[in-house]
């Protein structure tokens, strides 16, 4: 079977969720890409996630559906499930590699697949599934443990021969972002564009990953004389949000509420020299890049912590940790209140020492993402707030280089 695996051509990659989930997977879809001989790469995924196309260069379509067995705020129709069979028909795949989280089944998109006619299924699969797989990796976790997202991910596409030789995340930041954020910078009042700039992101698509929006402002205005600016992001829904932010920040905070489209949002986080965020796509695509990140991690869930890039994971463990939950059902979410603005304001200095000085070109200084191995030990808990990564994935300190 690992024959026809070599031998296919057109691959089908289904990723169904959101934006970080798909960024998490770039590494197994380039693994894809590079271990074969002209391969063309069709990603499906979520409308929402659908505006990565132009962002990733491993895939070469990119097709949106938003599956009715995974939560999305569009309501499907069958008419839309059959039309999509009808699609992946036409396109004459030889091959498909369902991506889940371990809590997901792989077997209803396995099902459109086989519908479709393509020969090659593959996926982790915790039940039998008899003929809608051609092969499977039998689901191990969480019972034996789970991996990072990007581990498991990388798992999946090395048992049919597709290794890596780059893991990190791919996001290919466009040139015309590049400049439209130097100019956005150079005309934001009296800031300086080549200047040291921060970038907040209070907002979360899921409230229990939300660190409260007065702690963010208490550690921007904490923060604010460590930059030359401080940009605060947003939807276009967390105008009020990002406001209140800005307000207790001062003349430094620039507002940018449903200001920026994604590639401007990557590019934006690439100039930044730290970003401080929820868990949440902004911290992922600042993995991308390279630009390090404090991470207000709500104990949801282990296996997306930022990948590869300096971070500090902050929040106060609790017996509820990996609840898997979209709102907490602990009063007070301790998780995330027990996090000070002054354990935000040391782990922002931390990551700011060990980093490199940035170059002062007017046009959007660039840093490439660190490479080499991966530090082997957890991240270390410089406070009480800082709970130890128990996937072991990363690095504190690892000196950035530039292009």
């Amino acid at each position: 079977m690992m024959s026809y695996w070599r031998a296919a051509r057109r691959i089908l990659c289904v990723r169904l969720d959101n934006m970080g989930d798909v960024l998490m997977t770039t590494p197994a879809m380039r693994a894809l890409k590079q271990s074969g001989t002209d391969r063309h790469l069709t990603l499906l995924t979520s409308s929402s996630a659908a505006r990565l196309a132009p962002y990733l260069n491993m895939v070469d379509d990119v097709w949106a559906y938003d599956a009715p067995w995974v939560k999305h705020a569009a309501t499907s129709t069958s008419e839309a499930d059959l039309s999509m069979i009808d699609k992946l028909r036409a396109g004459r795949f030889d091959a498909a590699v369902i991506f889940t989280v371990y809590s997901q089944s792989p077997l209803p998109a396995a099902m459109m697949c086989r519908l479709a006619g393509i020969p090659l299924r593959l996926a982790h699969c915790r039940e039998n599934p008899y003929a809608l797989l051609t092969e499977r990796i039998v689901e191990s976790e969480p019972h034996a443990g789970t991996r990072h997202e990007v581990v498991r991910q990388l798992a999946l596409v090395q048992s049919v021969g597709a290794l890596a030789s780059d893991e990190r995340l791919g996001f290919d930041v466009q040139r015309q972002d590049r400049h439209a954020i130097s100019e956005l910078l150079a005309t934001a009042g009296n800031r300086r564009a080549c200047g040291r700039w921060l970038v907040i992101h209070p907002g979360a698509s899921a409230p229990s990953r939300r660190w409260p929006a007065e702690r963010f402002a208490q550690a921007g205005a904490q923060l604010a004389n460590d930059f030359d600016g401080i940009a605060v992001t947003g939807s276009h829904e967390e105008h009020a949000l990002v406001a209140a932010v800005c307000a207790r920040i001062g003349k430094k905070a620039l507002p940018l509420a449903g200001a920026l489209s994604l590639g401007k949002l990557a590019a934006l986080i690439e100039r930044a020299d730290l970003l401080v965020a929820n868990n949440t796509g902004p911290v992922h695509i600042a993995a991308a890049v390279g630009t390090p990140v404090v991470d207000l991690y709500a104990l949801t869930n282990p296996q997306h912590r930022p990948w590869q890039v300096p971070h500090r994971v902050l929040n106060v463990d609790v017996p509820c940790r990996n609840c898997y939950r979209s709102e907490c059902a602990v009063p007070g979410h301790p998780c995330l209140t027990g996090v000070s603005p002054d354990a935000v304001l040391a782990a922002a200095r931390h990551l700011l020492s060990c980093a490199v000085p940035r170059e002062t070109s007017p046009v959007a200084p660039l840093r490439t993402p660190a490479q080499g191995p991966r530090s082997p030990g957890p991240v270390s808990s410089a406070t009480r707030n800082v709970h130890p990564d128990p996937l072991k994935e990363p690095m504190i300190c690892r000196r950035l280089h530039h292009r």
